[in-house]
């Protein structure tokens, strides 16, 4: 509907330009006078011809009465032809004026052509002018209209997928129901709100499944070691080599147990390094629109950013500010300052909010697998946030720093400098 009216304005505007070239463009060739009213000028002067100081203009014409030695007796206006001449020149028109059959002087009439025709091609550049400035503003309100209706929300997606492949799912797609895409758009976070309960079940299973061989493994090794301890007892006792040998046979195979129960416990912390990281060079303007991606809230007041040239993977970058900001909304819900600076080769970026902070006993496991502070309550979260940005940050050459500030917990994301030259 909205580019039909667009159509159809367009249209109109280029109609009403036709009209105006059709309908007002002046004719170049010159006008012809009225000879009746001529006639009537020329009478009137011969009439008053001895009395031209009170000869009253009685036509629409501009005229210039000459005596017969070229004197001026009578001007309808200054700025006339007032000589034969310049009438000539200006293609005015000349006609003697005649006492009793005999020339006594010259009428020059003027010619207005050049007048009229200059007034007409200034209304013709007005109205041309006024119909190209509508078209112009049409054109540019529609393109207005299409990048705001059809290139932001498609941006949108785009940082929204984005997101979505590197694992982010806690920040949710704005949704503008009066957009033409308004319902493509929700779809979209559905599909992201849906995919965040799979994660979250999923996160929770591994959870269950690390417990569950904590569980195992400490059920196992406890009989092993009593195995271990008993058999020790018995070689300690053993009245022969044979006997010694089978004991210390039962010693080793309880070791070995213990060592495979350890390793299978170990392998459910390390599934999370698979996670693919590339570090490449990354301008350091880019962190500012990173920043302002993840503080999809607008809670914090962005500082400049040094330039230099970083050692970083774009898209876990964006996932490090993502988690964090995304867990200064959940848990601490207010005013997010952010700074800057640069130590030791590294760019430094702090995000610090106003929650009070967490136990500091508790600091040290903030960055483990499934752990998460005391103050989380029961707000949703599988505890992986922090992990997963410290094992990037780790991988891109840089380091993540917790710890409480003044006011709430302030996390410091140190990225390496790129040493290209």
């Amino acid at each position: 509907m909205k580019g039909r009216v667009f159509f159809i304005g367009l249209f109109l505007t280029f109609a009403a330009e036709l009209a105006i070239l059709v309908l007002f463009i002046p004719n170049q060739t010159e006008g012809a006078q009225d000879t009746v009213a001529v006639n009537e000028v020329v009478q009137t002067v011969q009439r008053d011809w001895d009395s031209l100081g009170a000869h009253i203009n009685e036509t629409g014409f501009d005229y210039v009465v000459l005596g017969a030695d070229g004197t001026v007796l009578y001007r309808t206006r200054p700025g006339l032809s007032e000589s034969v001449n310049a009438a000539i020149a200006h293609k005015d028109t000349i006609l003697d004026v005649e006492a009793d059959g005999t020339p006594v002087g010259k009428l020059i009439i003027t010619n207005d052509d050049v007048r009229m025709l200059r007034s007409e091609k200034q209304a013709i550049i007005f109205a041309v002018a006024a119909a190209m400035i509508l078209q112009i503003g049409i054109c540019v309100g529609y393109f207005c209209y299409l990048r705001r209706m059809m290139v932001r929300p498609f941006r949108k997606l785009e940082r929204f997928a984005q997101r979505v492949a590197g694992g982010n799912l806690d920040i949710p797609l704005e949704m503008d129901r009066h957009n033409l895409f308004g319902a493509f758009t929700e779809s979209f976070d559905l599909m992201r709100a849906e995919l965040k309960k799979a994660r979250l079940a999923e996160a929770k299973a591994n959870a269950a499944k690390t417990e569950l061989v904590a569980k195992l493994s400490h059920d196992i090794k406890t009989p092993v070691a009593s195995i271990k301890a008993a058999s020790e007892v018995g070689a300690a006792l053993a009245v022969d080599d044979k006997g010694r040998e089978n004991y210390r046979q039962i010693i080793q195979k309880a070791d070995q147990i213990n060592t495979l129960v350890t390793d299978l416990f170990s392998a459910t912390l390390e599934e999370l390094h698979e996670l693919s990281v590339t570090p490449s060079d990354l301008e350091s303007g880019e962190v500012r629109a990173l920043l302002e991606n993840a503080d999809y809230l607008h809670r914090a007041a962005l500082p400049d950013i040094p330039d230099c040239v970083l050692l970083a993977d774009k898209l876990r970058l964006q996932q490090v500010f993502d988690n964090l900001f995304s867990n200064s909304y959940k848990y601490a819900g207010t005013e997010i300052a952010v700074a800057t600076g640069m130590e030791d080769g590294f760019l430094t970026i702090c995000v610090e909010d106003r929650g009070g902070g967490v136990p500091g006993a508790e600091l040290p496991h903030l960055k483990e697998k499934f752990k998460r502070g005391s103050t989380a309550g029961g707000i949703e979260g599988a505890g992986l946030g922090l992990y997963i940005s410290d094992y990037c940050m780790k991988e891109m050459g840089g380091r993540l720093v917790l710890e409480n500030g003044a006011s709430g917990l302030k996390a410091v994301v140190w990225i390496a400098q790129s040493r290209r030259i």
